[in-house]
């Protein structure tokens, strides 16, 4: 039997904040989640659980999976999700040099911002010379300890925003491949390095078997709000050398920081 609580619909902003909150666990399930699972991931009565999905299911955002019982978002997310990034006039001006940059090298190019403590990936073109097709998709979230984005937003930060982001993210700064830094000793050396040359590297930290450069986008007041990458095997990295990618990577984050009115 469900709980007293949950027997009366939840208030406006609880049953908001509840859909919301059904929404992102949905979507770390592409072919559907099961009501029980989906109740037991978000900590709410089935009951309550299926009341927020129909009334998701009603606005078009969420529908059966083909498994009984099962549930998932709908392309109506897509389409608001392309609307939104349509919106940045960020997009609109990078564009360009991230589509030039993408010919010229032919390898995965990537956009993101960083938001709270990870990046998230707004902008991605698919090589149109290498084989390898990363994993990683436009709105996807990435580390920013191990990633070469990520590393380039922590590096261009106070040092005081790093020290918080590090000693709450503890639990999380695990070696993922025998690369990925964890010594705070270490991470900052990398980070004066990183300013000291312009750009960053993910050394196979993240991933095995795909390495990444990237360079920081700066804006009029010379903060960094966004990176530009160059995601690839490990083995083409080897074959192309990291000094020809990263004068591509740095003339494309150039042009981008030109157009934002930073002066370089």
């Amino acid at each position: 039997m469900d709980n007293v609580p949950d027997q009366e619909p939840p208030a406006g902003s609880q049953s908001l904040l509840r859909g919301l909150q059904i929404v992102e666990i949905l979507s770390n399930f592409p072919n559907g989640c099961p009501l029980a699972k989906l109740s037991e991931l978000a900590g709410l009565t089935k009951s309550t659980t299926h009341r927020l999905l129909q009334g998701l299911e009603s606005a078009g955002y969420v529908t059966r999976a083909p498994s009984p019982g099962s549930y998932r978002l709908t392309t109506k997310f897509v389409a608001v999700g392309q609307k939104t990034l349509s919106s940045l006039n960020i997009i609109h001006v990078a564009a360009p040099h991230l589509e030039a940059l993408n010919l010229d090298v032919g390898e995965t190019v990537n956009f993101s911002t960083r938001e709270d403590d990870h990046a998230i990936m707004i902008y991605k073109l698919e090589p149109t010379v290498g084989m390898i097709r990363t994993r990683t998709y436009i709105g996807q979230h990435l580390p920013l300890f191990c990633s070469a984005m990520g590393k380039i937003f922590l590096a261009y930060d106070k040092q005081a925003n790093f020290e918080t982001y590090w000693q709450s993210h503890q639990s999380g700064i695990v070696k993922l491949t025998a690369n990925t830094i964890v010594d705070h000793a270490d991470m900052l050396k990398e980070f004066a390095a990183i300013r000291d040359d312009g750009y960053s590297l993910d050394r196979e930290e993240n991933e095995l078997g795909v390495s990444c450069v990237a360079a920081p986008v700066f804006d009029i007041q010379g903060r960094v709000p966004y990176a530009v990458s160059i995601s690839l095997s490990t083995a083409r990295l080897a074959q192309i050398g990291v000094d020809n990618l990263v004068e591509h990577v740095r003339q494309a984050s150039r042009r981008i920081s030109g157009e934002l009115g930073a002066t370089l």
